[in-house]
């Protein structure tokens, strides 16, 4: 289910906001010092792509500074990203089979906000139960 629910994920919403992750993170990149944000947004640019089976998890070591980078994150470019999501999310709640799409999208708002300090995980699929359930 989750290959399914992924792959109208991608035509519908996820091809879209990961190339504003991209672009985002590529801006990032040509500025030598956001570098760690860049970083940060190409990994929320593979998770936009491929969300289902996967979550987002605290890291335990993040510490003063994931916080400081997640405050300049959201000033210059985290508001938009997940005013995008918002507005996806709205888009794909309009039609019942994309309520599930919507909720997604509406779930991706916080990383999108504030990226720095976590890490994708498996989820733990039953389907599969060689993935850990646990980070």
């Amino acid at each position: 289910m989750t290959v399914v629910l992924n792959l109208i994920w991608l035509v519908f919403a996820g091809f879209w906001m990961a190339i504003a992750y991209a672009v985002a993170a590529l801006i990032c990149f040509l500025l030598i010092v956001t570098i760690p944000f860049g970083i940060a947004a190409w990994r929320n640019a593979s998770y936009a792509l491929w969300p289902f089976g996967r979550k987002l998890v605290r890291k335990p070591g993040a510490g003063v500074g994931s916080a400081l980078g997640n405050v300049l994150w959201f000033l210059f470019a985290g508001w938009w990203l997940a005013l995008g999501h918002v507005v996806t999310g709205v888009l794909l709640c309009l039609t019942i089979i994309g309520i599930p799409l919507g909720i997604a999208s509406f779930k991706m708002v916080p990383v999108a906000l504030f990226p720095l300090g976590r890490e994708i995980v498996p989820s733990g699929d039953p389907w599969f139960p060689s993935v850990s359930r646990t980070a």
